[in-house]
């Protein structure tokens, strides 16, 4: 099935003024005083509750996983591609960056067909995204070879991770959450 465009504007447009309860979910999510919340967090936070309830999760991810950032942020990077969605891709770009991921490494991260000189072990959390994505089950030999480098906890995180991201990629998707200042959307514009 073809894929939708994707929305172009807001469909739910970023809150303004958050009340006192809202603020309090965004600043859990780092809002600070004189730093506005990212626009994913303050279209999200509409649902207060379900909004607190994701950065508690997001957090255990990206602020105290046991998967490496790298690692992390290579699936991140490949869910966000399967779901086509430019928003998540751009804030883990900047965080992949970070995370020691080059930039030719993420653009190949955005096609379909990795071309770069990958690790098995990187290209075995490309596949186990690709296949979670397209068929919702990681394939006998992704599992052989990902339970070969990471524990159990790792591997239950690494597939949550990836549900995660997912869901959360839909939800930028179809909400119109746009870009915020500053990060990049696709590399070389590509979609």
């Amino acid at each position: 099935m073809p894929r939708p465009p994707r929305p172009t504007t807001p469909r739910l447009a970023p809150i303004g003024e958050p009340t006192p309860e809202q603020a309090e979910v965004l600043a859990k999510a780092g809002a600070r005083p004189g730093r506005r919340a990212i626009n994913i967090f303050t279209t999200m936070v509409r649902n207060r509750r379900v909004a607190n309830r994701a950065v508690i999760l997001g957090g255990a991810f990206l602020g105290k996983g046991t998967i490496a950032g790298r690692d992390r942020e290579i699936v991140i990077l490949r869910v966000g591609h399967n779901a086509s969605a430019e928003y998540e891709f751009g804030q883990h770009t900047v965080i992949g960056r970070r995370e020691g991921l080059t930039d030719a490494e993420i653009a190949d991260l955005a096609s379909d067909e990795l071309t770069g000189q990958w690790s098995n072990a990187d290209r075995t959390l490309v596949a186990m995204a690709d296949e979670l994505c397209s068929v919702d089950c990681v394939s006998d030999a992704t599992w052989t070879a990902l339970a070969e480098r990471y524990s159990d906890e790792q591997l239950v995180e690494l597939l949550m991770l990836a549900g995660y991201y997912r869901m959360i990629s839909g939800f930028l998707n179809s909400t119109g959450v746009q870009l915020d200042d500053g990060v990049p959307g696709w590399p070389g514009g590509t979609s």
